[in-house]
């Protein structure tokens, strides 16, 4: 299966990291890959989340409703988006790596008859804003 897979060292402890993760309503200040469509939709396991995305400074955002799959307060949350044909599988994982440092992992796997078709063309661009996300979450928690 075909996936994509960033993890950096925060200097920050996990619940930090955590709740900037999952506070959604605050993305806007840091985070310029994913966006909240509608922050009054928490994170929860079974239920749909409206976001978008943008995978490249300067483009168009492309809004999705992922299926939350998991969320482990603290350590884990993840979501599947689909359309006919195409799945994509975001994981975002902390672990503790010492006192007060978190490792966050971001994974996005993708699967489907039309992964051949569609990933050679988002393949570079959905690394380069998994990566700046991933960076701008460092720079925004460290920076609380």
């Amino acid at each position: 299966m075909p996936s994509l897979h960033v993890e950096l060292e925060i200097e920050a402890s996990r619940r930090k990291v955590w709740q900037a993760l999952l506070r959604k309503d605050q993305w806007a200040y840091w985070n310029t890959f994913l966006y909240d469509c509608n922050p009054n939709q928490p994170f929860i396991p079974g239920q749909k989340v409206f976001l978008a995305m943008r995978r490249v400074p300067g483009e168009e955002e492309t809004e999705f409703e992922p299926l939350v799959t998991l969320v482990q307060p603290g350590n884990c949350l993840q979501w599947v988006a689909t359309i006919p044909g195409f799945a994509s599988e975001s994981m975002f994982e902390l672990q503790d790596v010492g006192r007060d440092r978190t490792k966050y992992v971001h994974q996005a796997r993708f699967s489907g008859m039309l992964t051949r078709m569609v990933l050679p063309f988002i393949r570079a661009d959905e690394y380069q804003g998994i990566q700046r996300m991933a960076w701008e979450l460092k720079r925004y928690v460290e920076g609380l």
